[in-house]
């Protein structure tokens, strides 16, 4: 099976900062580019950080009220020296989390769900930036038709992994959810058929009412020394 990488979905040509550009000029980068973050990239073009519209949103979460309160006193001090920060350098998150271009998309999803975070600078062997991958971008697997998910199942899953012929296993795709009917020659093959069909790009869930000729999982109950187990 052929799963879409990073390299494939990401974003060229992306628009980063210095850990010197000012807080306006950070807006109007935004503003021009119609993006709402930018990688901030040391001498090197290594990502050290990212500024987002969240971070920029929170200079303006402690200005005082019309009636002078200060909201921002509440805040941690680190928290508030990023809001009052002037430049990429004190406004950004840091340390950036990264992607590499050979990741999976699955890979990247995993990063971002694990970071919390909603886009990756993808970097190269060097640390050097070459490009931005967002959740929008991985989202876009699911956006393949049902034909190519199906073919897929059928001749990658079923046939070339799992060596069954067509008339075996009924392969039905609707809006990227699988549906397998049929019979497995034996029981056990089930799970992993299930687990392969979601593997593959696009898919959002399979459902299966397979039968199987052979109950090799009632075997290992009813004849455990057969595997391994050992003679009281």
């Amino acid at each position: 099976m052929q799963h879409r990488s990073v390299h494939d979905v990401m974003t060229r040509g992306v628009v980063t900062a210095t850990p010197d550009t000012p807080f306006k000029e950070i807006v109007g980068l935004f503003q021009r580019n119609d993006i709402t973050a930018v990688p901030v990239v040391d001498e090197q073009d290594r990502p050290v950080g990212v500024v987002s519209e969240g971070d920029l949103i929170r200079k303006e979460a402690v200005l005082p009220d019309p009636e002078g309160r200060d909201p921002g006193r509440w805040l941690r001090p680190h928290d508030r020296a990023r809001a009052e920060a002037e430049t990429a350098g004190g406004l950004m998150t840091s340390p950036a989390v990264t992607a590499r271009a050979s990741w999976t998309v699955g890979e990247a999803a995993r990063q971002m769900d694990r970071h919390k975070v909603k886009r990756l600078p993808v970097v190269d062997e060097a640390g050097r930036l070459i490009g931005i991958v967002s959740r929008a971008d991985l989202l876009q697997v699911f956006l393949r038709h049902d034909a190519a998910i199906r073919e897929e199942i059928v001749h990658d899953v079923l046939g070339r992994t799992l060596w069954l012929g067509p008339e075996a296993v009924q392969v039905a795709v609707d809006e990227g959810v699988v549906t397998l009917t049929g019979r497995m020659p034996r029981r056990s093959m089930i799970p992993i058929a299930e687990q392969l069909c979601r593997a593959v790009d696009g898919v959002v869930s399979v459902h299966q009412t397979l039968d199987w000729t052979e109950d090799d999982t009632d075997a290992r109950v009813e004849h455990p020394h057969a595997y391994g187990a050992r003679r009281h």
